[in-house]
């Protein structure tokens, strides 16, 4: 582990719970915070070298860490520098939607506020291929339709410009589900003038869209959508078919206002969730017939 101890402020058995937006998940064997895309790149080639896993952590949504932890590196992603070329936003894949949408409003610059109240990095947007209805909430909205390109590292190591045809995106899909080596380090969104009230006002009228549908985060802990999306049939609505809204297994419950959320009630663990999805895709699967397939990730050892 040589190499891996010579990168600057790296610590050891740090719990990754704090990191996550549902609020558990056991320790990380290692674990770095980074802060300029160099920083990520040292740390991803280190860890490559050395064969090490390593897992790259941004706002912590729409994934379950084991209680175990994870066996390896995990690289806290905060890389979040910017700079505008008229109405061009060139940003490290650390940076949050979040504080994008309050810089770009502060600059007259629309696009990013369609997102608003979605717990997200730049890597994970693209990842995902963040998406929100449209204001007049007639259709869905993807963070490829103002993407102009990105910076990637590839599996071999190379730092590569490449075109939003690149990440061959669809739902919730991106080219980044396959290929776990490639790596976002930058992106530049095309961004449209507007007059910052207006932007404010369309991220507010989001935010509180979103409130009257489900939990936020300051209520209580959630990973987000737990099963994908079945064309024409909503996740949620099967749930709630089954009769499962407020069920609860441990500290984790079936969402009483939105069923496609599992809710950490306190003191929930990783089995928990875990167990909870198992019963939910077997209560589903014999109410309605539909098989569900979730959509988090599960990270670590399990």
């Amino acid at each position: 582990m040589s190499l891996l101890a010579s990168l600057p402020n790296i610590q050891e058995h740090v719990l990754l719970a704090p990191y996550t937006t549902y609020k558990i998940g056991g320790p990380a064997d290692y674990f770095l915070a980074v802060y300029s895309k160099d920083e990520l790149v040292q740390a991803i080639t280190t860890a490559r070298k050395e064969d090490v896993p390593y897992f790259i952590l941004g706002t912590g949504a729409n994934i379950l860490i084991s209680d175990k932890g994870y066996r390896g590196l995990v690289i806290l992603n905060r890389a979040a520098n910017h700079s505008l070329n008229g109405t061009e936003l060139t940003v490290e894949s650390g940076a949050t939607i979040a504080d994008l949408i309050e810089f770009t409003a502060q600059q007259n610059l629309s696009g990013l506020e369609h997102f608003a109240g979605i717990p997200s990095t730049v890597g994970g947007a693209i990842w995902q291929n963040l998406h929100f209805l449209s204001p007049d909430r007639s259709r869905t909205m993807f963070i490829e339709e103002i993407l102009q390109g990105a910076e990637v590292l590839t599996e071999t190591g190379e730092v590569k410009a490449v075109t939003k045809d690149f990440f061959e995106f669809g739902y919730d899909q991106s080219i980044l589900h396959h290929n776990h080596e490639l790596i976002v380090l930058e992106a530049t969104f095309a961004l449209t003038s507007k007059p910052e009230a207006e932007i404010r006002q369309q991220a507010e009228e989001n935010l509180a869209w979103r409130r009257s549908k489900q939990h936020q985060l300051d209520e209580f802990p959630s990973g987000g959508s737990v099963f994908k999306k079945i064309e024409n049939v909503g996740a949620g609505r099967l749930i709630e078919q089954a009769e499962l809204k407020g069920y609860q297994i441990g500290g984790i419950q079936v969402s009483p206002q939105h069923a496609n959320f599992l809710v950490n009630t306190g003191g929930a663990t990783a089995a928990d969730v875990r167990a909870m999805i198992a019963h939910i895709q077997s209560e589903v699967q014999k109410k309605t017939g539909y098989q569900l397939e979730p959509e988090i990730s599960f990270v670590g050892e399990w």
